[in-house]
């Protein structure tokens, strides 16, 4: 009976842990999340792997050769973009420093009036 209940728990678990991952890729600025880059980059490289495997198999067909050319440059595009939102501040605090700002001048305002 323990280890029905134990493999409940555990896939109870399994199911939380990718419901919550899940959940987290979804917010906005999860693009940043250093999961998320890792699953990105697996992908990229199982892409690039699988038009190697081509290459051999079609006796190297140029097109394959164009494939790989357009996915090692969306790779490097994908990967600058992360890079450039990296720089970037955060919205959300630049814009709840701009509501407190406009706040103190409305109160600014209303106190010379």
């Amino acid at each position: 009976m323990s280890s029905n209940n134990s493999m409940e728990n555990t896939s109870t678990h399994q199911e939380s842990e990718a419901t919550s991952f899940f959940s987290q890729i979804l917010k906005p600025g999860s693009s940043l999340h250093p999961t998320f880059l890792v699953i990105v980059d697996c992908a990229f490289l199982l892409l690039l792997l699988v038009f190697i495997t081509l290459i051999f198999l079609t006796n190297g067909n140029l097109h394959v050769f164009a494939l790989i050319a357009i996915e090692l440059g969306l790779w490097a595009s994908v990967k600058w973009f992360v890079n450039e939102l990296k720089k970037l501040p955060v919205v959300e605090e630049a814009y709840n420093r701009g509501e407190e700002q406009s706040k103190r001048s409305e109160s600014e305002t209303k106190k010379t009036i």
